[in-house]
């Protein structure tokens, strides 16, 4: 149980250095993108930005389920996920905490599963609060531009 449960730490800190990154990146080229942009509050611009950001958080989500389903696909005895689809198919309704219980996993491997689950949650958690604070980010620009035009 130890070793699946190391496993696990190893994978949910690999998610996580990838969860970090993106996010960092994508805060960045938006800062730099729009910080000196006049107009921000436009509508159009605003939807960019949280269409931007929804694409980028499931490009990330995506790349994260992946590396479950490669540990899947490589450390599981054989035949348990014999296919990359299958296993990224694991990982996806494990991750997102579906649980559809069409695949299981069985004896001390059922941990590993519980982990992605967890840290699937953990880092949909992050991601509405980033989207979160870019929607409120672009509420407030809105807002202030709005209070200036009418004085």
């Amino acid at each position: 149980m130890l070793k699946y449960s190391l496993l696990g730490v190893l994978l949910v800190a690999i998610t996580v250095i990838i969860h970090g990154a993106g996010t960092t990146l994508w805060l960045r080229r938006l800062s730099h993108r729009f910080a000196k942009v006049a107009n921000l509050h436009y509508p159009s611009r605003s939807l960019r930005i949280l269409i931007g950001t929804i694409i980028v958080l499931t490009v990330l989500h995506t790349l994260q389920i992946i590396v479950w389903a490669f540990a899947y696909l490589y450390l599981l005895p054989e035949n348990v996920l014999s296919t990359f689809e299958e296993a990224t198919y694991f990982s996806f309704v494990t991750f997102t905490t579906l649980g559809y219980g069409d695949i299981t996993l069985a004896g001390a491997w059922r941990i590993l599963s519980g982990m992605e689950a967890l840290n699937g949650v953990l880092l949909l958690g992050w991601s509405t609060a980033l989207l979160f604070t870019v929607v409120q980010r672009t509420w407030k620009d809105m807002l202030q531009q709005d209070a200036s035009n009418n004085n």
